[in-house]
Formats: C-alpha cells, sequence, structure tokens
C-alpha cells in the first residue's frame, strides 16, 4: 500500500457533517469568484458555476461551496493555476475520473478558514469534460423541490452511516445522483 501525502488523508478522514440551507452561500459562491477572477492568469480560465447542494435554495448540505470552474487544460492547472492556489494556501488534488480508479478526471483545490474548516471545493475542468453535467443535476433539483428533498434524506442517512468515511459518503449517494443525473438529462432535452 502507498503512502498518501499529509494533506490527502486529512481530506480522506474528515467527518462529514450535513448542516441546514444557509442562504448566505450564494454569496460565498460570488466573493470566492471574484477572488479566483482576479487572482488567475484570465487567459486559463473561462465560466466558474456554483454546483452542488449550496447552490440549491432550501436544501440541506455540507456547509462547503462547490464551485466549477473552467480551465484552459489540465496541464495548464498544473504548471500555471496550481502554484497560485498553494500560494493562497489552497490545497491541490488530482482527483479520478470514478471512485476507484486512477486516471485524472479534474483538478480539485480545498479553500479552508482560519481554524482549518472547509469553506470551498473548487473542481477544475476541461471545456468538454463530462463532470459538467453535474449542472444538469444542480437546475433538476432546483426545478423539482421534492427531489431536492429526496436527496437530502438521503444525505442525513448517508452522514449517519458513513460520518467518519468521506469515500463511502460518496459512494453512497452515487446512485441516486447518477439517476437524477439521467432523468434530469431527459427533462432538459425535452424541454
Amino acid at each position: 500500500m502507498t503512502e498518501q501525502s499529509p494533506h490527502v488523508e486529512r481530506a480522506l478522514h474528515e467527518d462529514v457533517a450535513i448542516a441546514p440551507y444557509d442562504p448566505a452561500w450564494p454569496q460565498r459562491f460570488e466573493e470566492e469568484k471574484r477572488y479566483l477572477l482576479e487572482l488567475l492568469p484570465e487567459d486559463l480560465t473561462g465560466r466558474i458555476e456554483h454546483f452542488g447542494s449550496t447552490a440549491v435554495p432550501g436544501l440541506a448540505a455540507k456547509p462547503i461551496v462547490d464551485m466549477l470552474v473552467e480551465v484552459a487544460s489540465l496541464e495548464a492547472v498544473r504548471d500555471d493555476i496550481a502554484p497560485v492556489l498553494q500560494a493562497q494556501g489552497y490545497e491541490f488534488f488530482w482527483r479520478p475520473t470514478a471512485l476507484g480508479n486512477t486516471d485524472i478526471g479534474y483538478a480539485w483545490f480545498i479553500k479552508r478558514d482560519a481554524d482549518g474548516n472547509r469553506t470551498h471545493h473548487i473542481h477544475m475542468l476541461e471545456k468538454n469534460s463530462p463532470y459538467w453535467e453535474r449542472l444538469l443535476f444542480r437546475d433538476y433539483l432546483i426545478a423539482h423541490p421534492e427531489v431536492a428533498q429526496e436527496y437530502a434524506a438521503l444525505k442525513f442517512r448517508c452522514a449517519s452511516e458513513h460520518g467518519h468515511d468521506r469515500k463511502a459518503y460518496a459512494k453512497a449517494k452515487s446512485d441516486f445522483i447518477a439517476r437524477v443525473t439521467r432523468m434530469a438529462e431527459r427533462y432538459y432535452a425535452a424541454h
């Protein structure tokens, strides 16, 4: 078994806690978006989107703002973006295409507050990445509050069962997310 870096070990073993919806989450997204646009080379970044549960009004979530950032390439992230963000205290990771897979799917950064708590997850994707479909999931939950509440109940249950294992927590939600994403694809194709 290979030894992982301390920041990877820390990230994997932090507890999962679900909080009630906080109406400040969209503002925290906007503030971070402005900061990133000022900080990063503009020729290397494109659109920046708020996604995940904190982007769905009324939905309980881990109190961490998820962001998708379009980048020119993952090589540009490695060479030009990661050094800038790491110098600002962001933790940098390569994320696999799927749980248990080793192929790189996207670059991921964790931003923390002064107490060491996660405040933002920044996912950097190329323009053609399949991970942009996460926006369909977000939009479908916004348009279908009953499905969002079903998701909230699942998240509370998964956090209760897997609160000390982030990988197990994510895996426990994966079937629901895949099912709703397929529903969203059909829904938005028809509308």
